[in-house]
Protein backbone atom coordinates (compact mmCIF):
# COMPACT_ATOMS: atom_id res chain seq x y z
CA UNK A 1 0.00 0.00 0.00
CA UNK A 2 1.04 3.55 -0.78
CA UNK A 3 0.03 6.58 1.95
CA UNK A 4 -2.60 7.73 -0.34
CA UNK A 5 -4.05 10.22 2.42
CA UNK A 6 -0.99 12.09 3.42
CA UNK A 7 -0.46 15.54 1.71
CA UNK A 8 2.92 17.65 1.74
CA UNK A 9 4.15 21.21 1.26
CA UNK A 10 7.89 21.88 0.98
CA UNK A 11 10.08 25.30 1.14
CA UNK A 12 13.32 26.10 0.90
CA UNK A 13 15.86 29.62 1.35
CA UNK A 14 19.21 30.71 1.72
CA UNK A 15 18.31 32.72 4.46
CA UNK A 16 18.64 36.51 5.45
CA UNK A 17 22.69 35.99 5.53
CA UNK A 18 24.11 33.55 3.40
CA UNK A 19 24.20 33.96 -0.14
CA UNK A 20 24.70 29.73 -0.73
CA UNK A 21 21.22 27.87 -0.15
CA UNK A 22 23.47 24.52 0.88
CA UNK A 23 20.12 22.79 2.36
CA UNK A 24 18.11 19.89 -0.09
CA UNK A 25 14.65 18.83 0.05
CA UNK A 26 12.51 15.31 -1.32
CA UNK A 27 9.30 15.63 -1.21
CA UNK A 28 7.70 12.63 -2.86
CA UNK A 29 4.15 11.73 -1.60
CA UNK A 30 3.91 9.47 -4.77
CA UNK A 31 6.64 7.11 -3.02
CA UNK A 32 6.33 8.11 0.41
CA UNK A 33 8.94 9.77 0.85
CA UNK A 34 10.36 13.22 2.56
CA UNK A 35 13.42 14.38 3.06
CA UNK A 36 15.77 17.23 4.32
CA UNK A 37 19.95 17.17 3.63
CA UNK A 38 21.64 20.31 5.75
CA UNK A 39 24.86 20.31 3.84
CA UNK A 40 27.51 20.78 6.43
CA UNK A 41 28.34 24.36 7.49
CA UNK A 42 32.39 24.89 7.44
CA UNK A 43 32.99 22.10 5.88
CA UNK A 44 33.02 23.28 2.18
CA UNK A 45 31.33 22.10 -0.79
CA UNK A 46 28.26 21.33 1.81
CA UNK A 47 25.67 21.89 -1.34
CA UNK A 48 27.52 18.97 -3.68
CA UNK A 49 27.06 16.46 -0.45
CA UNK A 50 23.13 17.49 0.39
CA UNK A 51 22.66 17.50 -3.61
CA UNK A 52 23.95 14.12 -4.26
CA UNK A 53 21.89 12.65 -1.32
CA UNK A 54 18.49 14.60 -2.84
CA UNK A 55 19.00 12.85 -6.34
CA UNK A 56 20.18 9.26 -4.76
CA UNK A 57 16.83 9.28 -2.92
CA UNK A 58 14.73 10.84 -5.76
CA UNK A 59 16.23 8.23 -8.01
CA UNK A 60 14.52 5.29 -5.83
CA UNK A 61 11.97 3.59 -8.34
CA UNK A 62 7.69 3.46 -7.42
CA UNK A 63 6.46 0.23 -6.68
CA UNK A 64 8.92 -1.19 -3.85
CA UNK A 65 7.21 -2.99 -0.96
CA UNK A 66 7.96 -1.02 2.70
CA UNK A 67 10.83 -3.24 3.95
CA UNK A 68 12.61 -2.71 -0.01
CA UNK A 69 11.99 0.74 0.50
CA UNK A 70 13.40 1.13 3.19
CA UNK A 71 16.59 -0.81 2.50
CA UNK A 72 16.88 1.61 -0.90
CA UNK A 73 17.09 4.27 1.67
CA UNK A 74 19.60 2.99 3.49
CA UNK A 75 21.97 1.49 0.84
CA UNK A 76 21.58 5.17 -1.03
CA UNK A 77 22.29 6.99 1.82
CA UNK A 78 25.68 4.36 2.34
CA UNK A 79 26.79 5.17 -1.38
CA UNK A 80 26.28 8.70 -1.08
CA UNK A 81 28.47 8.24 2.74
CA UNK A 82 31.15 6.25 0.64
CA UNK A 83 31.73 8.63 -2.62
CA UNK A 84 31.59 11.98 -0.56
CA UNK A 85 34.41 10.33 1.83
CA UNK A 86 36.09 9.56 -1.46
CA UNK A 87 35.78 12.33 -3.01
CA UNK A 88 37.44 14.53 0.03
CA UNK A 89 39.82 12.59 0.27
CA UNK A 90 40.86 13.24 -3.26
CA UNK A 91 41.21 16.49 -2.55
CA UNK A 92 43.77 15.98 -0.39
CA UNK A 93 43.16 18.90 2.13
CA UNK A 94 42.06 16.73 5.05
CA UNK A 95 38.60 18.39 4.54
CA UNK A 96 34.98 16.97 4.48
CA UNK A 97 32.18 17.18 2.03
CA UNK A 98 29.25 16.05 4.03
CA UNK A 99 25.34 16.90 5.13
CA UNK A 100 22.96 15.97 7.83
CA UNK A 101 19.91 13.89 6.59
CA UNK A 102 16.53 13.46 8.35
CA UNK A 103 14.50 11.08 6.04
CA UNK A 104 10.65 10.48 6.67
CA UNK A 105 9.20 7.02 5.27
CA UNK A 106 4.82 6.63 5.07
CA UNK A 107 3.53 3.17 3.92
CA UNK A 108 0.22 2.25 4.75
CA UNK A 109 -0.81 3.08 8.72
CA UNK A 110 3.12 3.23 9.68
CA UNK A 111 5.94 5.94 9.28
CA UNK A 112 9.97 5.62 9.91
CA UNK A 113 12.12 8.44 10.31
CA UNK A 114 15.78 8.44 10.27
CA UNK A 115 18.20 10.56 10.64
CA UNK A 116 22.05 11.57 10.95
CA UNK A 117 23.08 15.31 12.54
CA UNK A 118 21.02 18.15 13.71
CA UNK A 119 18.15 18.16 11.12
CA UNK A 120 15.01 17.22 12.93
CA UNK A 121 11.70 15.73 12.39
CA UNK A 122 8.82 17.05 14.50
CA UNK A 123 5.17 15.60 14.81
CA UNK A 124 2.11 17.43 16.24
CA UNK A 125 -0.24 15.31 17.46
CA UNK A 126 -3.21 15.97 20.04
CA UNK A 127 -1.99 19.37 20.10
CA UNK A 128 1.12 18.32 21.59
CA UNK A 129 4.62 19.15 19.39
CA UNK A 130 6.77 16.18 19.87
CA UNK A 131 10.60 15.92 18.74
CA UNK A 132 10.98 12.28 17.10
CA UNK A 133 14.89 12.79 16.99
CA UNK A 134 17.45 13.40 18.88
CA UNK A 135 20.39 15.88 17.94
CA UNK A 136 23.73 14.22 16.86
CA UNK A 137 25.69 17.23 17.68
CA UNK A 138 28.34 18.36 20.51
CA UNK A 139 25.75 20.84 22.45
CA UNK A 140 23.60 17.59 22.98
CA UNK A 141 25.97 15.67 24.15
CA UNK A 142 26.92 18.58 26.44
CA UNK A 143 23.62 18.53 27.67
CA UNK A 144 23.33 14.81 28.11
CA UNK A 145 26.46 14.64 30.48
CA UNK A 146 24.65 17.65 32.20
CA UNK A 147 27.70 19.99 31.77
CA UNK A 148 25.47 22.50 29.90
CA UNK A 149 21.56 23.43 30.12
CA UNK A 150 19.51 22.36 27.29
CA UNK A 151 17.91 26.04 27.10
CA UNK A 152 21.92 27.19 26.28
CA UNK A 153 22.61 24.92 23.64
CA UNK A 154 21.28 26.65 21.16
CA UNK A 155 23.88 30.12 21.81
CA UNK A 156 26.62 27.77 22.97
CA UNK A 157 29.75 29.03 20.52
CA UNK A 158 30.07 25.17 19.47
CA UNK A 159 26.58 24.58 18.18
CA UNK A 160 26.79 24.01 14.83
CA UNK A 161 29.31 21.06 15.68
CA UNK A 162 27.82 17.87 14.93
CA UNK A 163 28.79 14.40 15.52
CA UNK A 164 27.53 12.63 12.39
CA UNK A 165 26.78 13.28 8.72
CA UNK A 166 26.55 11.31 5.77
CA UNK A 167 30.35 12.02 3.89
CA UNK A 168 31.97 12.83 7.69
CA UNK A 169 34.53 9.75 9.29
CA UNK A 170 34.16 5.95 9.88
CA UNK A 171 31.10 4.36 8.58
CA UNK A 172 27.47 5.93 8.42
CA UNK A 173 25.44 5.34 11.62
CA UNK A 174 21.01 6.42 10.85
CA UNK A 175 19.04 6.42 13.78
CA UNK A 176 15.29 5.59 13.86
CA UNK A 177 12.11 5.44 15.32
CA UNK A 178 8.94 3.77 13.75
CA UNK A 179 5.44 4.20 14.99
CA UNK A 180 1.83 3.83 13.59
CA UNK A 181 0.39 7.29 11.37
CA UNK A 182 -2.65 8.93 13.47
CA UNK A 183 -5.28 10.85 11.67
CA UNK A 184 -4.38 14.71 12.25
CA UNK A 185 -0.41 13.98 12.63
CA UNK A 186 1.80 16.87 11.24
CA UNK A 187 4.98 16.04 10.36
CA UNK A 188 7.64 18.55 9.99
CA UNK A 189 11.14 17.93 8.41
CA UNK A 190 13.60 20.62 8.74
CA UNK A 191 17.28 22.12 8.91
CA UNK A 192 18.96 23.69 12.01
CA UNK A 193 17.89 27.06 10.38
CA UNK A 194 14.00 27.06 11.34
CA UNK A 195 14.54 26.27 15.52
CA UNK A 196 16.86 28.47 15.51
CA UNK A 197 15.27 31.03 14.52
CA UNK A 198 12.02 29.75 16.14
CA UNK A 199 11.24 28.30 19.67
CA UNK A 200 9.65 25.13 19.63
CA UNK A 201 6.57 26.81 21.86
CA UNK A 202 6.34 29.31 18.26
CA UNK A 203 6.66 26.07 15.54
CA UNK A 204 3.47 24.04 18.15
CA UNK A 205 1.27 27.59 17.67
CA UNK A 206 1.99 28.09 14.05
CA UNK A 207 1.60 24.05 13.16
CA UNK A 208 -1.80 24.10 15.22
CA UNK A 209 -3.08 26.90 12.81
CA UNK A 210 -2.52 25.11 9.58
CA UNK A 211 0.87 27.05 9.15
CA UNK A 212 2.03 25.23 5.69
CA UNK A 213 6.01 25.07 5.05
CA UNK A 214 6.08 28.83 3.62
CA UNK A 215 4.75 30.31 5.94
CA UNK A 216 8.13 28.15 8.59
CA UNK A 217 10.25 29.17 6.73
CA UNK A 218 9.02 32.76 5.86
CA UNK A 219 9.00 33.39 9.37
CA UNK A 220 11.93 31.43 10.40
CA UNK A 221 14.06 34.37 8.05
CA UNK A 222 12.37 37.47 9.13
CA UNK A 223 13.23 35.86 12.88
CA UNK A 224 16.77 36.32 11.37
CA UNK A 225 17.72 33.82 9.27
CA UNK A 226 21.00 33.13 9.96
CA UNK A 227 21.48 29.79 8.38
CA UNK A 228 19.68 28.37 5.24
CA UNK A 229 16.20 27.42 6.23
CA UNK A 230 14.25 24.53 5.18
CA UNK A 231 10.65 22.80 6.16
CA UNK A 232 8.87 19.83 4.63
CA UNK A 233 5.47 19.39 6.00
CA UNK A 234 3.55 16.26 5.87
CA UNK A 235 -0.23 15.98 6.79
CA UNK A 236 -2.27 12.73 7.82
Amino acid sequence: MRATLLASSAATHPGAVRTRNEDNLVDRPDLGLWAVADGAGGHGAGDVASTAIADALSAIPPGLTAAEMLAQVRLRLAGVHAELQARAEARGTGGVIASTIVVLLARGAYFAALWAGDSRIYLMRDGQLLRLTRDHSLVQELVDAGEIDAADAEAHPRANVITRAVGAGGELVLDKVADRIQPGDRYMLCSDGVFKELPEARIAALLSQGARAEDLVRLAVEAGGRDNVSVVLIEA
